[in-house]
């Protein structure tokens, strides 16, 4: 099969989008399909590296880091359609979704979409937050999803916000996998004792993390807020928060003022192939977040053998089983009670390990690139009743 990946963001941009389009890339390269991306270059530049076409672009004040490509017709583009692929999967909404839309029509082949991001959540970055409201969000999610072919959706949560906007076509879910192999490797003994002494603490200190972007959608204040109950039950507990964004600041503030420097330390970015290691020195995996639609670091903490304590939002339905890979709190109480019954009880730390590792083996890669054949095979071929994958 012949398929088109669309998408504003890839490398050298990290994040979760642009690391579930190259597992779902290298996935179906390895099953034997013939799989291009077409994104936006990040000067401009158009080239070719491979089976990646980058499209000329500028930077625009949309976003934080949106571009828009220019011009609309070029022989990168030309190029694609001559290739003919059989089906277009389309990843962003906004530049190339509109190239994808203009091949889809010239070829007559489907058109199909992943929603990844809930920008209800997000209109804060849109515009200085200052002109798209809700309601317009939405109008304008569901005239674009309405003009294709299929919708896919990670979570029921996903589904259920598309529909409540109107979207009227067929949405199939299909949880975005993860390269498990990346978290499931082991720490020696040495690199622990490193990272312990790089980051000031101690052996004998019980560490909780939260790993992610540092944004204020991810509310990670309230982990914050809610830590010193912790404290008051164990004080040789430790929360690292992980990576790097534009809340940092503010977050280093809240702690200096509620006088947690001793208990709360920031690493900042971390290297990508670094990151399985704080996940393997965590005990507890945390986040207050309610805006995901699914939540891939805590795929990965739960394949690295790490519980997870998440605020509770339904996009962890299905993924969290209480009492056995983690919990979800609804309150203050619930969090540090959560927390401290893990750290205090070996038997169910070591048995909540074993559990999530099991769980996650149900979000690998390979699992998410069957899934999505499924997909792509149900749509070229809507009356078959076998699904070749």
């Amino acid at each position: 099969m012949k398929i088109l990946i669309t998408t504003d963001t890839y490398f050298p941009m990290i994040n979760g989008v642009v690391t579930s389009i190259n597992n779902l890339y290298n996935e179906l390269k390895n099953k034997g399909h013939d799989v291009r991306i077409l994104t936006l270059s990040h000067s401009r530049r158009g080239e070719v590296v491979g089976d990646i076409y980058y499209l000329k672009s500028i930077g625009v004040k949309i976003y934080p880091n949106a571009r828009v490509k220019i011009p609309f017709r070029n022989k990168l583009i030309r190029n694609i359609v001559n290739w003919k692929p059989d089906i277009i999967h389309s990843q962003t909404e906004f530049s190339t979704m509109i190239v994808a839309k203009h091949i889809s029509n010239k070829l007559n082949i489907p058109h199909i979409h992943t929603y990844h991001t809930m920008y209800e959540d997000y209109l804060g970055y849109i515009l200085g937050g200052k002109i798209l409201r809700r309601s317009t969000a939405a109008r304008l999610t569901r005239m674009l999803l309405n003009s294709l072919d299929a919708v896919i959706v990670p979570t029921e949560k996903a589904r259920h916000t598309l529909l409540s906007y109107g979207v009227r076509k067929t949405i199939h879910i299909a949880p975005t996998g993860i390269d498990l192999s990346n978290f499931q490797r082991s720490i020696s003994e040495a690199e622990k004792e490193e990272l312990l002494s790089k980051l000031s603490l101690n052996k004998g200190d019980r560490i909780m993390a939260y790993v992610g972007r540092i944004a204020e959608e991810k509310n990670i204040n309230e982990i914050i807020d809610l830590f010193p109950d912790v404290i008051d039950k164990m004080d040789n507990v430790k929360l690292l928060i992980v990576g790097g964004g534009p809340y940092l600041k503010h977050l280093k503030q809240q702690v200096k003022e509620q006088g947690l420097e001793k208990n709360i330390l920031f690493t900042g970015m971390v290297k990508p192939e670094e990151v399985y290691k704080y996940y393997k020195l965590a005990e507890i995996f945390v986040t207050a977040s309610t805006s995901e639609t699914q939540g891939l670091t805590y795929i990965e903490a739960l394949s690295s053998g790490c519980p997870v304590v998440c605020k509770w939002d339904p996009c962890v339905e299905g993924l969290i089983s209480q009492g056995e890979n983690g919990f979800a709190y609804k309150d203050k109480y619930e969090f540090s009670q959560h927390v401290c019954e893990i750290l205090q009880n070996d038997n169910l730390r070591k048995q909540m390990t074993l559990n999530s590792i099991s769980k996650s083996k149900q979000y690998s890669s390979d699992v998410f690139a069957d899934n999505l054949l499924r997909i792509y095979s149900k749509t070229l071929n809507p009356g078959s009743s076998i699904i070749a994958v």
